[in-house]
This record gives C-alpha cells, sequence and structure tokens, in this order.
C-alpha cells in the first residue's frame, strides 16, 4: 500500500498547475503564429507583427485560477522567457523607430507580468547597454539616435531594478556601463530618469554597489551644472544616494560642485543640496570624518534668502545635533546634567543652538575656519557673501570659544569688512559684534586698538565700531576711557582724509555712546575731540547732521542741555590740547580745522576762555605766519565779532583783550605790503575791524581807542585795488567820527576828509556813496567843534569840490551829495553861496543848485 502512494499522487492530476500549463501553452500557440512576423524582410511587416503581439498580449491576460496573481504570472512566465524576450531584444536593433519603441514597450508589458523578471537581466542589460552605452560616451553619440526611445530605454532599465531588486548585483557591470552614457545624454529628460535610475540601483545593490559608484560621480558631476534646473535637482538627489549606498570616497570629489549650487539662482536646487547635506550628516556611514566638510554646506543654508530653505536647514541642523549628542552622550554627560542659561547678552537666547550643535561646530571649528578665511577674500562677489554670512553662523554657535581663534577671525573681518560688497560688510559687522558679545574687551581691544596704532583703516574702525555695539555695557565700562583716548589720538581720528574714514570714525564714537550711556561722563573731552575732528574734515563732505546727532546724544548721557553746553563744559580742555601745536600750524593743518569748529560752535562759551583764546589767535595770526591760515582764522573771528554778545563776549570780559587785538592782531596785518595775499589779509582785516566795530560790544571810549590806534591805517585802506576793502573801509571811517564827540586832534581830523573826497572818484558808486555819507558825519563833527573858523579854508575847499559832484551823471551821487552839502551849509552858508553862485553856469542841470540855494535861503540868520 505504501509504494502505491506517490504512484497514485503522481497519477492525479493538479487542477492549478494543469491550468497554468494549458494557459501558457495556449500564449505559447498564440506567441508561435505572431512571431514569425517579427523576421520578415518588410518593416511594415515587422511593425504590424509588434502591434498584433501588442494587441495580443494586452488581450490575452491570463486569469489564474480562483484569481491568485502569482498563477498568471507562472503562466506567463515561460513563453515570455522562451519565445519573446529573445526577439523582442532583437527588435531593439531594427531599423525601423517605430519598430524598436513597440519593441521597448512589449518588453516593460512582459517584465511587468513575468513572474520571475530577474531572470531575463541576463539577456536584457546587455541588450540595453548596446543600444545606450556607445564606446566612447564622451565623444560619440550612442547607438539609439532617438532621445523618445533612449527614454523609454532607460525607463526599461529603470523598471528592471525596480523589479529585480538584489538579483541585479551581478549585471552591475552592464548597468553602470548605461548609466555613465546616459547621465550625460543631451536629452534632459534622459539625464532626469538616469538620476532616478542610477539612486533606485544604489539603493537596489546596497551590498555590491559601493565597488561601482565612484564610477558615476564623473558623470554626474559633468551634469550638476546641467542648464535645465530640474537636470540639477535630480543630479543633486541621485548623488546623494549614490554616496550614501556607495563609497564615502566620492564627498571629496563632489563638495566643491555642491558648494557651488549653493549659488543657483533657482531655489530648488538650493533646497537640494541643504536636503542632501542633511541626510549625510544623518546617515552617512563615515560621516565624522566629513563632518567639517558638509558642516559649511548645511549651516550656509541658514541664511538663505528664501525662508522655506532657510527653516528647513534649521529643521535639519536640529536633528543632526540631537543625533549627535545622543550618538556622545556619554562624552557631554557632564554639559548636559549640569547645563547653564545661555549667556547673559545672548543675541536670539530664545533660540540657542542645542548642545550638539555647538559641540559639533567647537569641535570643527579649527578645520573649517582657514578655508573661510581664504574663501571670505575670494575674488567671486557670491562666495565672499555665503563665506561671510557662514563665519557669523559658526561664531554664533562657538560662542565663549572665539577666543581661541580670535586673531585669524579678526585678521579676517579687518579685510572683509574693505569689501565693496555691501552684503558682505554687513554679515561681518554681525561676527563682529558676536565677538563683542561673548569675549572678554580686554582681549579683543588689546588686539584690535594695536592693529589700529599700526595701520588706521576704516575697516579696522568699522571691526572695532562692531566689536563696541556687541560689547555688553557691564563688561565695556572699565575700558571706555581707553577707546575714547585711543581714538583722540591725531594718528587714529586724522588717519585719512577719506570721507568712509570719518564716517567709521563716527560709528565708533556713536557705538560708545550708544552702549556705556552715563558711563561715558568720564571719556567727555576725547569723545567731543573726536566729533570735532570729524566735524571739521567730513563735515563739509555730508557727516556734519550726524555729528550733531551724536553730540546732542553725548549731550544727553552727560545730562547739559544740548550740544552747546556740552561744548562749554569741554572748550578749555579742548583749546588747551589744541593750544600745544597752534605754533606750527599751517593752512593744511588739522588742528586749524578742529580749532575753526570749536570757535563756530562753543557759542557763549568762547566768553569764558578768552584767557586761552586770544593768545592762540595773537600767536596765529602774527604776519610771519602762513598766509592762507591767517584769511582762514580772520574770516572764523569776524563770524564771531558780528555776533559778539553771544559768543566771545557773552560773560561781557572782552574789552579786556582789546588792547591785544588792536596792536598785536590789527595793526600789523593792515600794514602795507605788497602781492596779492597781502592785500587779501588786509581785506580780511578789515572785514574783521568793521565786525567789531559794529558789532556794539564796544563803549564809545573804546571806540575812539581804536579810533587813535588804527586810523592812519584805515585811510591808507582807502587807496586798496580792492572795493570790499575801501567800502567797509569808508564805514568805518564813518563809525569812528560818529563816536569821537569832537575828541579828534584837529590836525589828524582835518586829514581825514581829502581821503573820502578822492573815494569820490572810485569806480563803484557804492563806495561813493559811503565815502559822502562819511564827509556828512566829518561836515556834522566840524559842527561840534568850538573853534571852526580854524577849518575855514578846508571846509571852503570841501564846498568847492562837493559842488563838482552836484551835477554827477549818476543821480544818486547827485541826491547823496546835496545832501552832504546841506549837512555842511550851517557851517558857512555865505561862502557856500559864493562858492555855487561861482559854478552855477557851469552845470549841466541847475536843478540841485537851486534845491540847495532854497535851503540855504530858509536856514535862520546867524546870530
Amino acid at each position: 500500500m505504501a509504494a502505491l502512494v506517490p504512484t497514485e499522487a503522481a497519477a492525479s492530476p493538479d487542477p492549478a498547475g494543469a491550468a497554468e500549463t494549458a494557459e501558457a501553452a495556449e500564449l505559447s500557440r498564440v506567441l508561435s503564429r505572431l512571431l514569425p512576423g517579427l523576421e520578415a524582410d518588410s518593416k511594415l511587416s515587422r511593425r504590424r507583427a509588434l502591434e498584433a503581439l501588442q494587441r495580443a498580449l494586452e488581450a490575452a491576460r491570463p486569469e489564474a485560477p480562483e484569481g491568485d496573481p502569482a498563477a498568471a504570472a507562472a503562466a506567463f512566465q515561460g513563453p515570455w522567457a522562451r519565445l519573446l524576450l529573445p526577439r523582442l531584444l532583437r527588435c531593439l536593433a531594427d531599423p525601423a523607430e517605430r519598430c524598436r519603441a513597440l519593441a521597448v514597450h512589449l518588453l516593460e508589458l512582459g517584465l511587468r507580468r513575468a513572474a520571475r523578471p530577474r531572470d531575463a537581466l541576463p539577456r536584457l542589460l546587455p541588450a540595453l547597454a548596446a543600444r545606450l552605452a556607445g564606446p566612447e560616451p564622451a565623444r560619440r553619440p550612442p547607438p539609439e539616435a532617438c532621445e523618445e526611445l533612449r527614454l523609454a530605454l532607460v525607463q526599461l532599465l529603470h523598471l528592471a531594478v525596480r523589479l529585480s531588486g538584489a538579483a541585479l548585483a551581478p549585471h552591475l557591470d552592464d548597468a553602470v556601463r548605461v548609466l555613465r552614457c546616459t547621465l550625460l545624454d543631451p536629452f534632459a529628460a534622459v539625464r532626469r530618469e538616469s538620476c532616478e535610475c542610477a539612486a533606485g540601483l544604489a539603493r537596489a545593490t546596497p551590498d555590491h554597489f559601493h565597488m561601482q559608484s565612484e564610477s558615476l560621480i564623473v558623470p554626474l558631476m559633468q551634469s550638476i551644472s546641467h542648464q535645465h534646473w530640474k537636470v540639477r535637482v535630480a543630479v543633486i538627489e541621485a548623488t546623494g544616494t549614490v554616496i550614501q549606498f556607495g563609497s564615502g570616497k566620492s564627498v571629496d570629489d563632489v563638495l566643491p560642485h555642491f558648494a557651488q549650487r549653493l549659488f543657483d539662482d533657482v531655489p530648488q536646487v538650493r533646497q537640494a543640496v541643504t536636503r542632501v547635506a542633511g541626510a549625510w550628516l544623518l546617515s552617512l556611514r563615515d560621516r565624522c570624518s566629513f563632518f567639517h566638510k558638509l558642516l559649511p554646506l548645511l549651516l550656509s543654508s541658514l541664511d538663505d534668502e528664501i525662508p522655506e530653505i532657510a527653516c528647513g536647514a534649521a529643521g535639519l541642523w536640529e536633528q543632526v545635533g540631537l543625533r549627535w549628542q545622543m550618538e556622545n552622550e556619554e562624552e557631554l554627560k557632564d554639559k548636559l546634567d549640569f547645563a547653564g542659561p545661555p549667556p547673559a547678552h545672548h543675541p536670539s537666547p530664545g533660540s540657542r543652538p542645542g548642545l550638539g550643535c555647538r559641540e559639533l561646530v567647537l569641535r570643527n571649528l579649527s578645520k573649517i575656519l582657514p578655508a573661510i578665511c581664504h574663501d571670505i577674500t575670494d575674488w567671486v562677489v557670491g562666495t565672499r557673501v555665503k563665506s561671510a554670512q557662514l563665519l557669523a553662523v559658526l561664531l554664533l554657535h562657538a560662542e565663549a570659544h572665539i577666543t581661541q581663534h580670535l586673531e585669524p577671525v579678526l585678521r579676517t573681518l579687518l579685510r572683509a569688512c574693505a569689501d565693496e560688497e555691501a552684503a558682505v560688510v554687513r554679515s561681518c559687522t554681525r561676527s563682529a559684534e558676536l565677538i563683542g558679545t561673548f569675549v572678554s574687551p580686554e582681549v579683543f581691544l588689546k588686539l584690535i586698538l594695536s592693529t589700529l596704532r599700526k595701520s588706521p583703516s576704516p575697516s579696522g574702525l568699522l571691526v572695532l565700531a562692531s566689536v563696541i555695539r556687541g560689547c555688553p555695557r557691564e563688561a565695556l565700562r572699565p575700558h571706555v576711557k581707553v577707546i575714547a583716548v585711543e581714538l583722540a589720538h591725531a594718528h587714529i581720528c586724522q588717519g585719512s582724509e577719506k570721507r568712509l574714514y570719518g564716517e567709521r570714525l563716527l560709528q565708533c564714537v556713536q557705538a560708545v555712546v550708544s552702549v556705556s550711556r552715563e558711563d561715558c561722563r568720564g571719556a567727555g573731552v576725547p569723545l567731543v575731540e573726536v566729533l570735532v575732528t570729524v566735524l571739521a574734515l567730513w563735515g563739509p563732505a555730508g557727516l556734519g547732521a550726524k555729528v550733531q546727532e551724536t553730540l546732542a546724544e553725548l549731550a544727553a548721557v552727560e545730562s547739559v542741555d544740548g550740544s552747546q553746553e556740552l561744548f562749554r563744559a569741554h572748550v578749555g580742555a579742548l583749546l588747551e590740547r589744541l593750544a600745544a601745536s597752534h605754533r606750527d600750524w599751517t593752512s593744511h593743518s588739522k588742528e586749524l580745522l578742529q580749532f575753526d569748529v570749536v570757535l563756530t560752535h562753543s557759542g557763549p562759551a568762547l566768553g569764558e576762555v578768552l584767557p586761552q583764546l586770544v593768545p592762540i589767535l595773537r600767536s596765529c595770526l602774527q604776519p610771519a605766519r602762513d598766509p592762507p591760515m591767517r584769511l582762514k582764522l580772520f574770516s572764523t573771528l569776524t563770524g564771531l565779532l558780528l555776533g559778539a554778545r553771544e559768543t566771545v563776549d557773552s560773560q561781557g570780559q572782552f574789552h579786556g583783550y582789546l588792547d591785544t587785538l588792536i596792536k598785536d592782531i590789527f595793526v600789523p596785518n593792515l600794514q602795507w605790503h605788497a602781492g596779492r595775499t597781502a592785500a587779501a589779509i588786509r581785506t580780511a582785516a578789515v572785514s574783521c575791524l568793521w565786525a567789531l566795530v559794529s558789532s556794539g560790544v564796544l563803549p564809545d571810549e573804546q571806540i575812539q581807542e581804536v579810533q587813535e590806534m588804527l586810523m592812519p591805517q584805515i585811510l591808507t585802506t582807502l587807496e586798496e585795488d580792492s572795493q570790499m576793502t575801501r567800502l567797509i573801509s569808508c564805514r568805518i571811517i564813518n563809525v569812528f567820527l560818529k563816536t569821537s564827540d569832537g575828541v579828534i586832534d584837529p590836525d589828524k581830523f582835518i586829514k581825514i576828509y581829502p581821503e573820502l573826497l578822492k573815494r569820490l572818484d572810485d569806480v563803484s558808486n557804492e563806495v561813493r556813496l559811503a565815502a559822502t555819507s562819511t564827509l556828512v558825519t566829518w561836515l556834522e563833527r566840524v559842527r561840534n567843534e568850538a573853534g571852526k573858523c580854524y577849518y575855514q579854508s578846508n571846509i571852503q575847499h570841501l564846498y568847492r569840490e562837493l559842488l563838482v559832484y552836484l551835477d554827477d551823471p549818476e543821480s544818486a551821487i547827485q541826491d547823496a551829495v546835496l545832501e552832504a552839502l546841506k549837512a555842511g551849509s550851517v557851517l558857512f552858508p555865505d561862502l557856500l553861496v559864493r562858492e555855487m553862485e561861482a559854478v552855477l553856469h557851469k552845470h549841466r542841470s541847475p536843478t540841485h543848485c537851486e534845491q540847495l540855494l532854497q535851503h540855504l535861503q530858509a536856514l535862520p540868520p546867524a546870530p
């Protein structure tokens, strides 16, 4: 009985197997009837045979008993592998494009329906390689000329990879050879599909792929800069997977290309780089040895202009930090258990990077910094911008540990802050602020100030201003005066004449004032001195308004009312510093410009420092000193004297220095010397004297003293070539006469009117009118003289001369002379009548003479 059991079992037919065999036999009969058409000589016949096969396969979908898909696939497997596959593979080389396309479609259909698609690989892969891989892919076109067919063939390969999985390992050579060619295909869609296929191949054969992965890196990197952004994205993602399952040695080969894609104009490309870099940092097998190379890729995206990319990078970076933190939990145990709060002045304590992120940066900083310091001065703008942004991110993570790298970082910032690109400068100032936040002022000031002493520069001042802005007030407090004194040194505050230098210098003062506030009170003098220098050298270049704002802010922290009060508090010290060098000043001396600013901005405070101010003026206005400097000082002094009550005489003490002003300043500078420069100085001196006598600060007695000392010089200046000098001289003489009240020596008094008469022939009507007005005052002074008969002959001469000008071509002169004669007629009216009658017949018009005669007749009789 037992022996009969196998026999009976073998004799009993299996219904499922019988059905499968029947389906396979039916399919084989159908295929056998149609396959001979594939060998026809006519391409039309071959195409019709392929179309018939397509219809047969699509219509004859064998259903397995009881709906079992596996049985249906098994029934299809035999005819497919034995009959259809070899012939379809031969059709891939058919001359007719349509035939090749149908063959590819049927191959795809067969792979999807076959029970064991991997069985087709030994014949399928070489056939695909024959159609897609040329012997020299970089030089010769692929055997398949049609782009759409090459795409279909790569899709077929991709399908085989998905369906076969690890079974594809023995055929890796052919697959990789195909991909090396198709990754460089001229058709962009083929490249994209090849990238997806390469990634699928890497995932399907992880145990063997690493032996072939490096050969795909070169074509991938050749395609990473393709003009189509979707190709670039596909290449980046494929490269990430290829290296993930391949050889880590290729990381060094792809990093420069990935870094270049961070400057891509298309956000999706930058996002792809970010995702791949994050994935490598999370799961690359040998990632620890590549941390210092991969961190810049991910951290650079934290400052991307697209918020979505920046947020994605931040999320990935947080994951990387947590992952590393968990992997090194034992090593970080103390820092985790005794974690302190963020630094008190952390710029963003609420979003402080996690411990793992900070430690990762700290441990790799020494390897990353040299590359950043190099790239931050690269000739490509984008590289400099990204490097500067990355430096700020690294410093934010390193916190107080920046100190050990401070010297190279500051050296880098000094170079980068001179960049023409504003984005680079912004990021570098941000980095400098972080240094100020996390590093002790004793450390960074020692390095920065020593650099400024050796070579002051706008970039050095900008770095200093930025670290001060970032420094906590409590830490900066002991160093405020040191900083202010250093800035006030002439070597630094006068280091350049360029506007940018002055702007950076001003930023330093603004930073000190804004951070230190009331702590600036002990450093007020040097800070004001720096602001005076900025105003003197660069105020005309557009910094005046900013300086005034800073002065107002400094006045507020010193609890004084406005900038004038601030100058009142410090003008004495400022003048004392300037007095130390005034003997060496020339018109080019920066100290002269500083002195000018102090004079023009101190206002009433000048009245309190006359003992310091007047000696400087006396020394600098000596005839032996630089003429352009004297011109500048006379101009400034004229402005002060015009508002003397609000400036030099605010305390009512200016009269005490009048003797020095007249004898040591005006007298030497009014003396005649040949040359245009000397004439210009005399004009300036006369203008200054006019400001003095017309300001109202001198009583009549002191004006008389001035007149006694300066009248001879002023009479001489009536002959100057300068119209302005002659005009002002006439006005000064007029004031002298009005305040003399008859006390002028008669001999000196008589010498005045002939000089004035000469001015009636002046080329300037304005001077002629001023001279006429002064003659009226002279005649009025005679009227006050007790012995006017002493002047009779002189007055007769004056009548005679004035009557000539009564017939002047200029009506304004005629009117002025008429008023002068009327004013003088009371002295000797009869004499005037006789003189007038003698010249009346000579006048072109007797009108003015008749008016004068009527005036004389109306005079009361002499007593």
